[in-house]
């Protein structure tokens, strides 16, 4: 977070910042809050001791916590973990270690996760509802003007400001024939009665990939269709590369396919039908995963009723502060946010809690460095500038590498194909981007998150420092040192 400024200001939101917040008309009749908050993920981190004594509302109409807790992160990571250990055997040959896996126990592991994830959900949605000060809302709610919202079968009410924290779902593709089958999405995939015998993916991105490699490791066949080149292409090309390749030997992967429909089989299996060049085929399995992006749920709020605009992907308009363009209106997370990242949404909820408590010294959201990771196998994990970024912006850059098998862990993992690359200044030697492809790919990135938030010198950070030998952190160090050589 930073003190006011920051980047990308509009001019309207400049002037807005001048102008005094406008608190919502009351009508005795309508029920009235100091705040409302839409939505139970991110959002609901807002409420708190420095808010007690206001008049709080959440409407939330799906299950409370939100996306991460519920369909995302947390228990798709769940799967993953136990998905890692499934592929131990693969990996434990090559080292003398003869293991087998005898078989995964899906249920076990499913009702493991969501008899935790559940019970979280319910026991957050009872904290709310016990306190005196909070309403719950739990139906779909809209606005209706400005500061007014209908939350359905309890009416319209009015509130001085409102924190839209609405998520994003799913996106269906229109696909012929795709609405009268059965399909599933990451909302729904983590709950299936049985591990099926084969499964096709639609998409090549960082859900595709996680759920590809959760089920190819619990035993399932996974042919992954994906309309580009190669999968995870949003990351730097040698990171793409290399994943697409390595990803393909355990998964039938599809690249610069097409789909042109989706059939009903009987025994609720499923045919896509495809078509690659000028050649059509058929690909058939016992369950369908669409996993082609998301979208922000700002399209169901009436948002315009408010006030609120939305940019050309349907993304509420938020300043640094993370003020729309109506007054007394703030939004955070995916319905706002382009990176659609949990740790943005806490972020965020961090940023606009503040600026609830301190309207006339508001702090801003820091945009500049957001990292992510894909939770696959294996792991991949960014943040700054990609080569062709960097390349498309006029950046210069210097680019250093190390293979995680030029390290003494590499060397005990006899590893050969992953690697970590990072793009530096040739004359500050400030650091642009990192890219990792490989074991703990997310934990490895930390400290280049860290440099670039601090500024930090690329050689400072690799020399300035003990880094832990024989750990799988030097690869990073020696990454850093190859940028100067």
């Amino acid at each position: 977070m930073r003190q006011l400024g920051g980047q990308g200001r509009s001019a309207s939101a400049t002037a807005r910042s001048r102008r005094p917040l406008c608190l919502a008309w009351h009508d005795e009749h309508v029920p009235h809050f100091d705040l409302c908050i839409i939505g139970s993920g991110s959002a609901n981190n807002i409420p708190g001791r420095r808010l007690a004594g206001q008049k709080i509302a959440i409407v939330e109409a799906g299950t409370f916590g939100g996306i991460c807790l519920n369909v995302g992160c947390i228990p798709s990571k769940m799967y993953v973990y136990p998905a890692d250990l499934a592929r131990t055997p693969d990996r434990a040959a090559g080292l003398g270690v003869d293991l087998e896996l005898h078989r995964a126990r899906w249920l076990d592991i499913r009702d493991r996760i969501f008899g935790r994830i559940d019970a979280n959900s319910a026991s957050g949605e009872k904290f709310r509802a016990e306190d005196s000060t909070i309403t719950l809302f739990r139906e779909t709610a809209h606005f209706v003007g400005p500061l007014r919202l209908d939350t359905g079968s309890q009416g319209v009410i009015t509130a001085d400001r409102f924190v839209v924290g609405a998520g994003s779902r799913a996106v269906i593709p229109n696909i012929e024939g795709l609405a009268e089958v059965g399909y599933h999405t990451s909302d729904t995939i983590m709950r299936v009665d049985r591990l099926p015998e084969s499964m096709i993916i639609l998409g090549g991105g960082y859900v595709a990939a996680e759920f590809a490699h959760v089920f190819s490791a619990f035993g399932s066949r996974v042919t992954m269709i994906n309309r580009s080149p190669a999968l995870l292409r949003k990351e730097d090309h040698e990171i793409s590369a290399r994943f697409t390749e390595l990803f393909s030997e355990r998964v039938s992967v599809l690249l610069d396919t097409t789909i042109r429909r989706v059939e009903q089989l009987a025994n609720d299996r499923v045919r896509v039908v495809i078509t690659s060049g000028d050649t059509e085929s058929t690909v058939e399995g016992g369950l369908l995963l669409v996993a082609t992006g998301r979208v922000p749920n700002g399209d169901t709020l009436n948002l315009a009723a408010a006030g609120v605009e939305v940019d050309d992907d349907g993304f509420i308009v938020v300043d640094d502060h993370q003020r729309t363009t109506a007054e007394g209106i703030f939004a955070l997370g995916d319905v706002s946010s382009h990176a659609m990242l949990k740790h943005v949404a806490n972020a965020e909820a961090r940023v606009v809690k503040y600026n609830l408590l301190n309207p006339t010294a508001m702090i801003a959201s820091d945009r500049r460095f957001i990292p992510h990771a894909v939770f696959s196998e294996p792991q991949v994990a960014a943040v700054g500038l990609t080569e062709d970024q960097a390349q498309e912006h006029n950046v210069p850059y210097r680019v250093g590498r190390a293979e995680y098998g030029d390290t003494a862990y590499g060397w005990a993992m006899e590893d050969a194909t992953h690697f970590v690359k990072v793009l530096g200044d040739p004359v500050t030697d400030q650091l642009l981007g990192g890219h990792i492809i490989g074991p703990q790919a997310s934990s490895l990135i930390q400290p280049l998150i860290q440099a670039m938030t601090f500024e930090t010198p690329a050689r400072n950070v690799a020399r300035d420092q003990y880094w832990i030998h024989p750990a799988m952190a030097e690869v990073v160090e020696n990454a850093l040192l190859d940028l100067r050589d």
